[in-house]
């Protein structure tokens, strides 16, 4: 992937930095996207350092850097109009990248650990109401003409919505899952390689046994359970242009993507009594801080109702 790209490095770091990326993908397991931000992030980095240090720079100047050199970098990228949540994510894979490199005795990244990241604006997640995420799942199969596409679609939404994935998730199931009616769980693997076991509605199931049914193609076990329309793994962009034209359809805000019903699933637990630490585990949450931002969601529509109807309001 960074072989794509011209990377202003010499030789000896270019050859670290995509070992280093192939790393991410085969030893930690991360999702493609992250690893395309963090070869993106890395790349404008070392653009950055050849103005900075007068010449491409080798993994002898990256051992010699500094936090000064560093929040140059941050500075750089915000006056370019890069937000904090993009300046946060650059700085992760500059770190990661230098613990990679310590690791082999050619830096020290204990200079990066210690820069303070950017301070993060607060935002809660934006779930679909419950009717319209209902609409979303049943709708899914009315805007494309090929049956088995429009099935395909209605199976991955529907356990976006049924089980709390990530996209990336839903498209990394192998042929052999859910193959079964007797199929009530599903093992997955999520965001650094953590596995956590996730039950699955009997209308998952019938969503997913529906498309098995009309696919066009032989859904091996070592293969993808959800194809594109030419038999390859189905690419998120697809499922995400999908769903543009549905919302659209359906009459729904830009806010109503295929990760939105990941995070209705999250509050429409929480709203109906779900235990905040059960809901952690079936998202795959590392830490419960991450789940409690659902609370505010929660309390946040509790307001708006209160706002609505109460006659002081």
């Amino acid at each position: 992937m960074s072989q794509e790209f011209l990377v202003s490095a010499r030789p000896d770091l270019a050859a670290a930095r995509a070992e280093w990326l192939a790393s991410l993908a085969r030893e930690r397991r991360l999702a493609g996207l992250t690893v395309e931000a963090y070869e993106r992030d890395t790349r404008q980095f070392l653009q950055f350092l050849t103005g900075h240090c007068g010449g491409a720079p080798g993994i002898s100047d990256i051992a010699a850097l500094r936090p000064a050199d560093l929040r140059s970098f941050l500075a750089h990228r915000r006056n370019g109009g890069a937000g904090a949540r993009t300046l946060g994510r650059g700085l992760a894979g500059i770190r990661s990248l230098l613990r990679f490199l310590e690791k082999r005795g050619l830096a020290n990244a204990a200079g990066a650990a210690a820069l303070r990241a950017p301070r993060q604006p607060k935002s809660l997640p934006k779930p679909l109401a419950a009717q319209d995420a209902l609409r979303v799942v049943a709708a899914g199969e009315q805007l494309v003409e090929e049956p088995w596409i429009a099935a395909r679609n209605a199976a991955v939404l529907t356990l976006l919505y049924g089980c709390g994935l990530r996209i990336s998730e839903a498209l990394g199931l192998g042929g052999g899952e859910l193959a079964s009616p007797r199929d009530g769980v599903l093992r997955v693997t999520g965001k650094g390689g953590k596995t956590r076991i996730v039950p699955v509605l009997p209308a998952a199931l019938e969503a997913v046994a529906a498309y098995r049914r009309l696919c066009p193609y032989h859904l091996a076990v070592d293969r993808p359970l959800f194809r594109g329309a030419r038999g390859g793994p189905l690419a998120p962009a697809v499922l995400q242009r999908d769903m543009r034209r549905l919302r659209g359809a359906l009459g729904l805000p830009d806010t109503a993507t295929p990760h939105a019903l990941r995070h209705s699933f999250a509050t429409h637990l929480l709203g109906r009594g779900g235990d905040l630490r059960a809901i952690q585990e079936l998202l795959g949450h590392s830490s419960l801080s991450t789940t409690q931002i659902y609370t505010g969601v929660d309390a946040a529509r509790l307001l708006e109702a209160y706002e609505a109807a109460h006659p002081r309001a």
